[in-house]
């Protein structure tokens, strides 16, 4: 059995504690989430469960962790760089006893549906899709047969399909599932315990909440309290600000008297001056009232800005597309061999328009935006702005926020700037990294204000939640249902298809 007793996280770089004093038992069979903003230690622990040396370079650990005879199976966020170049079977037997057993292997690989040319060695995993990657990285770790297994991130970059696959599989595994997911859906359907990882008081104090529920269920609970907190927190306030109004005016009436007191006239003014003493009383005990008032419960939830108003006629032709062959790589100078991804590839946009392009991996979606971006980023009628797959690299990783989002350079442009990080939970200290040194989910925010700050009437998004929290995520889809310009995104989302999107285009 897996126990976590009082463990605290430091990480040494930042100097600042993830978890303290975090204990938690799993139950045998047990789906547990760890939900939480990007850069809250839910990785750190997930690999401290499992090898505390993967995570010594980095962090210092006080506290235990028994497993007491059980054996952990861990999924790696990303693919090591080191497999990239194996083969199947060369990954299978790469570190593993000389007794793999052959049948487990078969089972598995025909009842995760493996193609063909996995199985018979023809591709290397570098090579295979996101859901090809974790399926082949899951079955390795079952042939260990643990009987927790540690999944950190495993629904990242995975289709519908995939998507779909991975939730069963959590569901009906018999064993004890601990993992990260930004996928709601998923954490709808899969998870009977949320871990809850939060940084709190402008990201200086960690707070984890362990809730044995359903996803939905604490997600509208923490919601509730949230909301109940703020109208208690409110009502004090105003309870207050009512007495302090009338104790500002007794004071104020007192002391114009001491003020027009005739010297003449002891007795009235030793009556004033004890009327006085009676009055400031009054003041040190409402100033005490102030520090007892109930505090809205601190949070970390991130309030996004709403775009300013766009208005595009309706009537208008974003975009009339017509692309016979769709070749990987691009149209623009294919190569005499270049794989052909798509074909008929045929659509109209108007003003305001929402369109979702789905499809499995590898079916040409982030190519075929990238030829929509070529054909709309130059256009004198439009202010198109493109978030790509790998947004990271189009941001200036030596700036900080602040500068990154800097237009004219002026003093009060910087203070409306600041404000605005403050808003998505960025501390004074994170507005003066590099944007180097941000989490994904940090970069994510910052991508996005930039966007919104820009003025567009026409947004292209290549998977823009993917590496957002799900706490994060309805924001984001709330601001894009408000946003009165066209968008169209690639996205296996299944909230951001339901929410955001009017048309959808599936390829494949």
């Amino acid at each position: 059995m897996l126990q976590i007793s009082h463990i605290t996280i430091h990480h040494k770089k930042d100097d600042r504690t993830l978890v303290r004093d975090f204990s938690f038992t799993p139950r045998a069979g047990e789906k547990t989430a760890f939900i939480g903003e990007e850069g809250n230690g839910k990785s750190t622990l997930l690999a401290l469960l499992h090898d505390p040396s993967l995570i010594e370079s980095y962090a210092e650990v006080t506290g235990s962790v028994t497993k007491g005879g059980s054996v952990t199976g861990y999924l790696p966020q990303q693919l090591p760089p080191e497999y990239a170049g194996m083969t199947f079977w060369e990954f299978l037997y790469h570190d593993a006893p000389d007794d793999l057993p052959v049948h487990l292997v078969n089972r598995l690989a025909d009842e995760f549906s493996l193609s063909d040319r996995i199985t018979n060695d023809e591709i290397t995993l570098g090579k295979m899709s996101g859901g090809e990657k974790i399926k082949v990285q899951l079955l390795r770790i079952l042939c260990g047969e643990p009987d927790i297994l540690l999944l950190d991130e495993p629904s990242n970059d995975l289709d519908i399909e995939t998507l779909v696959w991975l939730e069963e599989f959590i569901k009906s595994t018999p064993k004890t599932v601990l993992y990260i997911s930004h996928d709601e859906v998923l954490l709808e359907n899969t998870a009977d315990c949320i871990v809850h990882i939060e940084q709190i008081m402008r990201r200086t104090e960690p707070k984890v909440t362990v809730s044995r529920t359903g996803y939905t269920d604490y997600i509208e609970r923490r919601a509730g309290m949230l909301e109940k907190s703020e109208v208690i927190a409110n009502k004090e306030k105003a309870e207050l600000d009512k007495k302090m109004e009338r104790y500002r005016k007794i004071y104020d009436r007192v002391r114009v008297a001491q003020r027009n007191n005739s010297r003449q006239d002891p007795g009235t003014g030793r009556l004033l001056k004890k009327k006085m003493h009676s009055v400031k009383s009054m003041g040190r005990r409402f100033e005490k009232e102030k520090e007892n008032l109930a505090k809205k419960i601190d949070s970390e939830e991130a309030i996004m800005i709403d775009f300013p108003e766009i208005a595009v006629p309706h009537g208008k032709v974003i975009l009339d597309l017509d692309i016979p062959v769709l070749y990987a790589g691009g149209n623009e100078n294919p190569a005499e061999d270049a794989e052909i991804l798509a074909e008929n590839i045929r659509f109209t946009l108007y003003g305001g328009d929402k369109l979702v392009i789905t499809g499995r991996n590898g079916c040409g979606k982030t190519t075929l935006m990238r030829e929509i971006a070529r054909q709309l980023l130059p256009r004198r009628d439009l202010h198109t702005v493109y978030m790509p797959q790998h947004y990271e690299d189009e941001m200036p990783q030596d700036k900080t926020p602040v500068e990154y989002l800097s237009v004219t350079g002026d003093r009060s442009e910087d203070v409306k700037h600041r404000t605005y990080l403050g808003s998505i939970k960025f501390t004074a200290a994170e507005m003066e990294h590099p944007i180097a040194a941000l989490s994904g989910g940090q970069r994510a925010k910052l991508y996005f204000l930039k966007m919104i700050l820009s003025g567009a009437d026409t947004l292209l998004l290549d998977e823009p939640t993917r590496n957002l929290s799900p706490l994060s995520n309805p924001v984001i889809r709330r601001i894009l249902q408000n946003y009165g310009g066209t968008v169209i995104a690639v996205s296996h989302d299944r909230k951001f298809i339901d929410e955001v999107a009017e048309l959808e285009y599936p390829m494949g």
